[in-house]
């Protein structure tokens, strides 16, 4: 009878579990994580939420259909783990709005232009961030937004044009 590790599995499958997370981690980790701070706007609740799909990722892994498609489900979750983040924040009593909190380091990188499009993109509403946020952010194709968004390439088509609209119109009334 094979030895078994955590919840049951085989230590081999434990073994490439940790092997096949640890080196998605390494490869991925880092864009996953400025996406998650483009997406709530603070470097803690982004290292949380990466940090979580992972953990997600490493006890699923076993349960994955498609473990070539491991990254898509590592996105599909910060994405998920963000929007939970951006609910409870919505859930605070009225008046204790705490808004994204940007480091001082950040904020002296960031230009001012720069500066003025992530404030448009933290008043787009959530599905509308995302896209935007895929696109040109991540640089996903419209294919691999709508798996990861979950949703279909029309809606993605429709949202980001929409975002791209609405964002300019924020950025226009702030340069009059």
């Amino acid at each position: 009878m094979p030895a078994t590790g955590v919840g049951g599995r085989t230590r081999a499958a434990t073994g490439e579990a940790a092997e096949s997370v640890t080196e998605l981690y390494r490869e991925h980790a880092l864009g996953l994580m400025r996406l998650a701070v483009v997406m709530v706007g603070d470097r803690a609740t982004a290292e949380d939420v990466v940090q979580e799909a992972f953990a997600g990722l490493y006890r699923r892994w076993a349960k994955l259909r498609d473990t070539d498609r491991a990254l898509a489900y590592a996105r599909s979750a910060v994405l998920n783990g963000c929007r939970k983040a951006l609910r409870r924040r919505r859930r605070l009593p009225r008046g204790e709005h705490v808004p994204p909190v940007w480091s001082a380091e950040s904020a002296a990188m960031v230009g001012v232009e720069r500066r003025e499009v992530l404030a448009g993109l933290e008043r787009l509403p959530a599905r509308q961030r995302e896209a935007l946020v895929l696109r040109f952010f991540c640089e996903m194709s419209e294919e691999e937004i709508a798996a990861a968004m979950r949703v279909s390439r029309g809606t993605v088509k429709s949202t980001t044009s929409r975002a791209l609209a609405a964002l300019g119109r924020m950025l226009e009334e702030e340069a009059r």
